[in-house]
């Protein structure tokens, strides 16, 4: 079954409506191609991984393939779809129940990361509260997957992708003004000699760049023709609008997805853009096959679902632009910031700049700190170990005289030694043999 891609990333397959017959160019039966798996295009989103799996948890129930065979994008985005999730089967609650206590565990550790990175001290954590932030699941009902998450699930994506592209601009844009930030602080550091040297060489750079083959409007006759001619390899006088449809609907869906348009532009790209010559900014390309993407969805995709159908393509066809397309202008013709916005990034610049120099300060005033206490500890660690170098000595010593012992136990009692014995014989000595006479008498 083939995957219609807008649906498959807001959660859900679908089979379209209307089947596309193989080309058979050599007008012989072929055999039936054999199913080649999609590769899986990562969406962009924080919750990828999560959306993916419970999209195929969701086809292994037959009830619900059933019911997709029958839906269509508005049963998707208006959350219809959501209600068949009772009754699917018990195995498959089971599973989406596990994915969901999974995908909560995970968000519980962001919260936790970011709480800890912003030094957020928090003894209780309230996780239904700070789980509200994220959209694509109910917050209250932290271990069963309902019909409700379900619904939040596809709304959330839903959004989300309509906001990609505007993310992926307003990057590039950054990118833009970061690359003339630095082109402009370095060209401040040259003598002006060699500033008027390497601007010179920049001018001729741009004007290299601009001297490329005429680039077809996206979607145009003459865009899909070339297409035709030297992608297909057919004769561009016999083009047929119905016949280039069913050749780039690659999955065979009956429609074509964003990627399958992207693929349309590939020759477009190369007139402008050499992946081999490193001069050539791939972040340029990416760009530029984003606009051209956009342009033909809003001239084709008239029911704003990213996705052409058959009829929209034929349509577009009839359309006067069609045939008499002006070519289409690159953007190294048109500016992709003003000077205000580049100012105003600089400040930013400038701004973040001050705020880390702060918090480096910050982190060397600490880091003093800590040697500092760190060499009080070290000395009190040594005066430590002196003192118990000194107690293990003197306890040491007090075990070396230890009092004499008798025969019982008893303790003895130590003789005198002669220069104790003899100092009382030497005063006693000393002392007058008799008391001197003729005393004088006090009255």
């Amino acid at each position: 079954m083939g995957r219609m891609y807008l649906c498959w990333l807001l959660l859900l397959s679908i089979s379209a409506g209307v089947w596309s017959v193989p080309i058979d160019r050599n007008g012989a039966n072929q055999e039936p191609k054999e199913e080649v798996p999609e590769e899986n295009m990562d969406t962009g989103l924080y919750y990828d991984r999560y959306l993916r799996e419970v999209i195929e948890v969701l086809e292994t129930d037959p009830h619900f393939r059933e019911k997709l065979q029958t839906a269509n994008t508005e049963d998707i985005k208006n959350g219809r779809l959501s209600k068949e999730l009772d009754l699917v089967g018990h195995h498959v609650r089971t599973r989406l129940d596990e994915l969901k206590r999974q995908e909560v565990s995970r968000l519980r550790m962001l919260l936790k990361a970011k709480l800890d990175s912003t030094n957020t001290q928090s003894l209780q954590m309230d996780h239904a509260s700070l789980l509200k932030q994220f959209e694509h699941l109910d917050p209250h009902n932290q271990n069963t997957f309902e019909a409700k998450d379900l619904e939040l699930l596809i709304s959330a994506a839903t959004k989300d992708l309509e906001n990609y592209d505007a993310e992926r601009h307003e990057e590039f844009k950054r990118y833009e003004m970061l690359k003339e930030h630095e082109r402009r602080e370095y060209l401040k550091s040259l003598d002006q000699e060699k500033r008027e040297k390497e601007e010179k060489r920049i001018q001729e750079l741009k004007e290299k760049h601009r001297q490329h083959p005429k680039v077809n409007a996206p979607g145009s006759v003459d865009q899909l023709r070339e297409v035709w001619e030297e992608t297909d390899g057919l004769d561009p006088q016999e083009f047929n609008p119905k016949t280039f449809f069913k050749l780039h609907d690659t999955n065979e869906d009956g429609v074509l997805d964003e990627q399958e348009l992207e693929a349309l532009f590939t020759k477009e790209l190369e007139k402008v853009y050499n992946p081999k010559n490193e001069e050539d900014d791939m972040m340029e390309m990416e760009e530029e096959r984003l606009r051209m993407r956009e342009h033909v969805m809003k001239n084709v995709d008239t029911n704003r679902d990213r996705l052409v159908t058959l009829e929209e393509f034929l349509k577009s066809t009839e359309r006067k632009e069609f045939n008499n397309a002006k070519g289409w202008e690159t953007l190294d013709s048109q500016p992709v910031y003003t000077e205000e916005e580049l100012q105003r990034f600089e400040a930013e610049l400038r701004d973040k700049e001050e705020e880390l120099k702060r918090k480096a300060d910050a982190l060397h005033q600490e880091q003093e700190l800590l040697k500092e206490r760190g060499k009080a500890l070290e000395a009190q660690r040594r005066e430590y170990q002196q003192a118990v170098l000194e107690m293990s000595q003197r306890q040491q010593q007090g075990a070396e005289v230890e009092p004499p012992v008798g025969p019982n136990g008893d303790l003895q009692q130590q003789a005198h030694k002669p220069e104790e014995a003899k100092a009382p014989a030497e005063v006693q000595n000393n002392l007058p043999a008799e008391p001197p006479q003729n005393l004088p008498i006090h009255t």
